[in-house]
């Protein structure tokens, strides 16, 4: 396993990271789609994950209605400084107004509610999962900045946001002394490239990790789904997502299929191998339901694309410029990257 330092801070985390959104929600839709899995085979995964060395394991209080959490803190008791633990608030947790967002008083209770799941007493990424529009960044920011003061959080992250809505966090957080977002958690895949428009170039540009979440789209790229067959219990055969365009991705599957077969490989093991070789790719969260998906996932990192294959699947799977992308390509070639 390779590691890689968390954004601009001193901590190093695996290439390759553990999902748990497949952890418990057995009976409760969707849950028992994406998962299901009950407290032995959540911990089989973990297991496999730590002896083959990864370090960050992702949840969030949201999933399976903080059952997720409650399960992996059991698995974690006795192993808890072995893991990176990254966690996400931000979904309705209850029946109450205050019971979702981003508010000082949600984040508090949020906070306390991980941790008691979770059994410990401190959480290594605490990620916020959208942004609240009705929030002032200010509000969520400074109460980010308690929890860290108070040990109850190493480094703060965020998730699932636009580009202005980064770019403006970290420069409140700068402006007033907060502790900046050292991370952003979003999807990124082959068939989902529109990370590369506005939000790669500014986590690059401030130093930010990068954790890639749905590699695969949701199982699309698992090598199960062809023009002529595909998966029918499989997660993205019952639940569509992320959406994508199917056939400009069946066009990216067969792109795949040849390059695994160049390198003996898995149609998915090579799908995230391309991830891995992006520029400003920290990490690569994987999750699975039995343990020899997890095996072939987290063998992707033996997988090293050469020159040509990446010139490859970029052909097949690389985005059409938006405005103002195409107004300034070859128009100022010593001033545009």
């Amino acid at each position: 396993m390779q590691y890689q330092q968390l954004g601009a801070t001193g901590t190093f985390v695996s290439r390759i990271a553990l999902g748990t959104m497949t952890f418990g929600g057995s009976g409760r839709k969707p849950w028992d789609v994406i998962g299901g899995l009950d407290l032995e085979a959540a911990d089989e995964l973990v297991g496999i994950a730590l002896d083959q060395g990864v370090n960050l394991i992702d949840t969030a209080d949201m999933y399976a209605g903080g059952e997720t959490e409650e399960l992996l803190g059991k698995i974690l008791k006795g192993r808890r400084r072995d893991v990176v633990l990254a966690t996400k608030a931000y979904s309705r947790m209850g029946a109450g107004p205050n019971e979702v967002g981003l508010s000082r008083v949600h984040l508090r209770h949020a906070i306390e509610d991980s941790l008691r799941r979770l059994g410990t007493d401190h959480i290594d990424l605490y990620q916020i999962h959208a942004h609240d529009h009705l929030t002032p960044i200010e509000e969520t920011l400074s109460a980010l900045d308690d929890a860290v003061h108070q040990g109850k959080i190493s480094y703060i992250g965020t998730s699932n946001t636009f580009a202005w809505q980064l770019a403006k966090a970290l420069g409140v957080a700068d402006l007033r002394g907060y502790p900046r977002f050292v991370s952003l958690q979003a999807y990124y895949s082959l068939v989902g490239r529109d990370l590369e428009r506005e939000l790669l170039p500014l986590v690059n540009e401030e130093k930010l990790g990068l954790l890639v979440y749905s590699p695969l789209a949701g199982g699309f790229l698992s090598g199960k789904f062809t023009r002529d067959s595909h998966d029918a219990s499989g997660r993205r055969a019952q639940a569509d997502n992320p959406p994508i365009d199917r056939e400009r991705g069946y066009d990216i599957v067969d792109a795949l299929r040849k390059v695994a077969a160049k390198h003996e490989s898995t149609v998915a093991r090579v799908a995230l191998a391309w991830v891995l070789a992006q520029r400003g790719v920290t990490s690569v969260i994987v999750g699975a339901k039995r343990p020899d998906q997890l095996r072939d996932n987290l063998a992707a990192g033996e997988v090293q694309l050469d020159a040509q294959d990446l010139a490859e699947l970029d052909a097949v799977s690389a985005l059409q410029p938006e405005y103002p992308a195409w107004t300034l390509n070859g128009a100022y070639p010593s001033r545009t990257p």
